[in-house]
């Protein structure tokens, strides 16, 4: 009976270790730590760890940004924090309601879960199918992952833990319901998915890049000291924002000239990248998606009506 159960453990043990995140803190400055995730897609390779989540100690408990992308995640991320500091979690702040940032909340469902409310609205109506979909890409790693959602509505201001100051600012270029956290004790600027780095940006539930443009912006006129973007490298100074605005900027212009030309979405999604781009993670695959989910609109706005005339 005993060999048995060994065999059983040995057939188990793999698929265990296989979907371990392994996460390891780095601290960036002052109580604060950065668990960087890499800049590829969603894979099974790596369970959905594309993203950046972070955790600040205050002397008032510990505020998290972010969940990530799974149950499991949420759990190897709290136990990252508690390995980290013996002060609790007291706060989640969530930069928007996209699955590999949100998905891990069931570890954090003991403390407030807070949200801007346009994100809690678009976590419940899109919820389901984003995990839904979260499944298909990277599997076993979603095992028991439900969405939870924010308990906690969110207004732009000041919100004190501890002896940190964390200004909050509600945006909205990337989904239209976007926070952005900037703890003015260190100097560290969470952007969430407002800003990507080395990592071609996504545009599902973007209302267009003219916000997201005036977004940047914004952000990047705070006394900010080192930004963490929702996926990237961290940085210490503002080549971010500028690869961001070089990046939307030329994805603004290539659309509105298509629309000009009248080419359809499949010419525009073999157009050409240009070569400063050329290093940027999943460029070519993020055009293809840009492409469909904003050149409709380009499209709209470049139509002459045929129906109407002007009186004889």
């Amino acid at each position: 009976m005993r060999w048995l159960l060994l065999v059983c453990l040995g057939l188990c043990l793999p698929a265990w270790s296989a979907t371990d995140y392994s996460l390891k803190p780095r601290q960036i400055a002052d109580g604060t730590w950065l668990l960087e995730g890499s800049t590829d897609n969603f894979a099974k390779a790596n369970g959905g760890n594309i993203v950046n989540t972070g955790f600040i100690v205050t002397e008032a408990g510990v505020v998290v940004i972010d969940t990530g992308p799974s149950k499991r995640y949420g759990e190897a991320l709290r136990q990252a924090i508690a390995a980290t500091t013996d002060k609790p979690v007291v706060q989640v702040l969530l930069t928007h309601h996209h699955p590999d940032h949100v998905l891990g909340n069931q570890a954090f469902s003991d403390v407030s879960i807070g949200a801007l409310l346009g994100t809690t609205d678009l976590l419940r109506q899109q919820g389901d199918a984003l995990a839904e979909n979260m499944y298909r890409l990277v599997g076993d790693w979603m095992r028991g992952t439900e969405v939870v959602l924010p308990t906690q509505a969110l207004s732009p201001g000041t919100l004190k833990v501890g002896d940190h100051s964390l200004r909050l600012l509600a945006l909205a270029g990337h989904t239209g319901a976007d926070l952005a956290i900037l703890d003015e004790t260190t100097g560290v600027l969470f952007a969430g998915d407002l800003v990507f780095y080395e990592r071609a940006l996504t545009t599902p539930n973007s209302p267009g890049l003219e916000v997201w443009l005036k977004d940047l912006d914004t952000l990047q006129a705070l006394p900010w000291k080192q930004i963490v973007p929702g996926h990237g490298p961290m940085a210490t100074d503002a080549r971010p924002f500028s690869q961001m605005r070089d990046y939307l900027g030329w994805l603004d212009q290539l659309m509105r000239d298509g629309a000009a030309r009248g080419d359809d979405m499949a010419e525009m999604i073999r157009s050409p990248i240009p070569e400063r781009f050329a290093g940027i993670s999943l460029s070519r695959y993020e055009l293809i998606r840009s492409v469909s989910h904003l050149y409709p609109r380009y499209e709209r706005v470049g139509m002459k009506r045929v129906d109407t005339h002007a009186p004889d």
